[in-house]
């Protein structure tokens, strides 16, 4: 990646545009400076035209110091006379001609084209459930978003996948499912930027908390069983749900099925055990007792030295010890995360973390593609942590893409995040009918998500107009610990409104 100044002139007025400009110009260059008026010490120079008739007209061009120049131009009928939606349809059309304009002059194609959310495939849902054909909506995705026919591919495979393990995915917004945020883990790693605090010596505020998330289940437990809300899934996160002792898991799965309506009947309970450091046959006959099977172990990596280097204080030993403990302890349904791009790491240490994988054969891997996160360790001493570049990183995301189809893995979720190294994506890959159901309900947002815990952030989705709220209980689990009570009822009342 180059640095250099780029000025953006024609746009009026400048602040509807800015920020999306700003995003897809960081998508191609790690040092640049983006101005909206003429200036002298442009190394490029952008002018880009927007004409508001019977049909949106934009027209592009890229000028660099060389004197070299690249062209675009877009055309479309308008989709609305609405103002508000008018504008938004200029919006896509310059981020179009912009994405354009820059894939001429760097040689560099962004795969994902001008989509920068989170949810790309929640996007091929809704043209599908709109009417469109699946040609007419890779159409669309092809040439109004600029996503490769490799992209679209994936995101039609998904679909196809979530459709086939959630048949009514689309008719469960009268359920709801639960994610409890469990906010401890032995170590905090570098790149985390999850509620995640160190355990030793915190029993006190421990206790403290799991009092004030007793109390959070049991209020949610008895406005789900009043109204008759089934739930559909519940999901145990953090931190390390498994850092708590085998006895307060104990507690607090007995409180589960004491609160929560019909637990029996809920599709899948997860309960991450991310960190091996943490796993131990006590805790494993916990989960046994409580018909939970479905954990996730993850490796990250099998480098000693990278898991060092990210603060993560097990050793690749351990991964695998407790990987065959718990399959011993009757758990049958095992995901491992793996993050491609990790300091110091190439193909070459990609290719020996897939081999050792390849040993313990989990029902399901969740590749993630590492993201400098705004505010983690990593990100604030970006030069301690020295990554692959966008080349690489591509290559161990195909190399990622083959292994998992070889080994007959299907794709089943995907998300994307900001600052991502290669402006790639996470993809959770499963055996065929061992996929996370949490997962594409939390990935699709087809139902609401209650959060209880921790830093546990809560996704209120309007049964009818699909409206999506967002409520989040404190990170710090001193303040979580003071007003548990406080965030325990405003979730009440939206929920009050919307069921």
């Amino acid at each position: 990646m180059i640095s250099l100044r780029i000025d953006i002139c024609g746009l009026e007025p400048v602040d509807r545009f800015q920020r999306s400009l700003e995003v897809i110009t960081g998508l191609f260059f790690e040092e640049q400076t983006l101005s909206f008026a003429r200036t002298e010490e442009a190394n490029v120079r952008v002018t880009i035209d927007v004409q508001q008739g019977e049909q949106l007209i934009v027209v592009g061009t890229l000028r660099d110091e060389h004197g070299r120049t690249y062209a675009a131009h877009y055309e479309r009928f308008w989709k609305t006379e609405e103002e508000k939606g008018r504008m938004k349809q200029v919006k896509h059309a310059v981020s179009h001609i912009y994405l354009s304009l820059l894939q001429q002059y760097t040689g560099v194609v962004q795969q994902w084209g001008i989509l920068t959310g989170v949810r790309p495939v929640k996007l091929l849902h809704q043209k599908l459930r709109s009417g469109f054909t699946k040609e007419e909506a890779h159409r669309t995705l092809r040439e109004d978003y600029l996503v490769t026919d490799e992209k679209i591919e994936l995101m039609q495979q998904i679909v196809d996948r979530q459709l086939t393990v959630v048949p009514d995915l689309y008719d469960l917004s009268k359920e709801v499912s639960i994610y409890i945020g469990i906010p401890f883990c032995p170590t905090k790693c570098a790149y985390c930027t999850f509620p995640a605090y160190a355990i030793q010596g915190k029993q006190g505020s421990v206790d403290s908390f799991l009092f004030g998330l007793h109390y959070e289940m049991e209020q949610i437990g008895r406005f789900l069983k009043e109204r008759n809300i089934p739930i559909t899934t519940i999901y145990y996160g953090g931190g390390t749900p498994t850092s708590i002792t085998a006895e307060e898991m104990d507690a607090l799965y007995a409180h589960m099925y004491r609160v929560f309506p019909n637990v029996e009947r809920v599709r899948e309970i997860t309960v991450e055990a991310g960190r091996p450091d943490t796993i131990t046959t006590e805790k494993l006959a916990v989960l046994k007792k409580w018909n939970i099977d479905r954990i996730s172990i993850n490796p990250q990596s099998y480098i000693q030295e990278t898991l060092r280097a990210i603060g993560r204080h097990h050793t690749v030993e351990e991964t695998i010890e407790k990987f065959h403990l718990a399959r011993e302890a009757g758990m049958n349904n095992i995901n491992m995360d793996l993050i491609i791009g990790l300091p110091g790491e190439g193909i070459e240490q990609f290719r020996y973390t897939l081999e050792q994988t390849e040993k313990l054969m989990p029902e399901s891997l969740t590749v993630h593609t590492l993201s400098f996160k705004r505010a983690s360790e990593m990100t604030k001493n970006k030069e301690k942590y020295k990554v692959a570049d966008r080349d690489e990183i591509s290559e161990m995301m195909k190399r990622a893409e083959r292994w998992t189809k070889e080994k007959g893995y299907v794709p089943y979720y995907l998300y994307r995040q900001k600052n991502i190294l290669g402006n790639l994506e996470n993809v959770g890959y499963a055996l065929p009918g061992q996929e996370s159901i949490y997962n594409i309900m939390i990935m699709e947002e087809q139902q609401s998500i209650i959060g209880l815990g921790c830093g546990a952030s809560s996704k209120f989705v309007h049964p009818e107009t699909k409206a999506i709220t967002h409520f989040a209980n404190p990170k710090e689990p001193k303040v979580y610990n003071e007003h548990y009570e406080h965030y325990t009822n405003e979730k009440l009342k939206m929920m009050e409104q919307l069921f």
